[in-house]
């Protein structure tokens, strides 16, 4: 079984429950395939470099995923599907990163800098 790394943008009218009924329709696609799923991060509500199907925004979701090319194709395919999601991307990887993705150290780093700043 190959690794991926599914990253996935939702519309910015969505909220948070939407958003993990996503991720969890997307983890079903891959489970009911014989894959499996093995970490679900969701980065946030961020700001777009350029407008995407009139979103300024989005909510930013990650899965780290082992299975076959079969399995992604079909993820894909039913993920294009989708108007909730506006943009998407599979990238196989050698291996998955230990731990939290560069995008949540990078959110731990913000908050505890402002915290410093508010404190000092």
């Amino acid at each position: 079984m190959a690794l991926y790394e599914h990253v996935f943008l939702a519309r910015q009218d969505l909220s948070q429950a939407q958003v993990d009924a996503l991720a969890a329709a997307a983890t079903e696609i891959v489970e009911s395939n014989e894959g499996k799923v093995t970490k679900t991060e969701t980065w946030g509500l961020k700001n777009l470099a350029y407008k995407i199907k009139r979103n300024r925004k989005a909510h930013f979701v990650l899965l780290n995923i082992e299975a076959s090319g079969a399995v992604v194709a079909e993820l894909e395919r039913q993920t294009g599907i989708n108007e909730d999601v506006i943009r998407f991307m599979t990238v196989r990887v050698d291996e998955h990163e230990g731990g939290p993705s560069a995008m949540m150290r990078k959110t731990d780093r913000e908050r505890t800098r402002r915290r410093e700043r508010e404190g000092a």
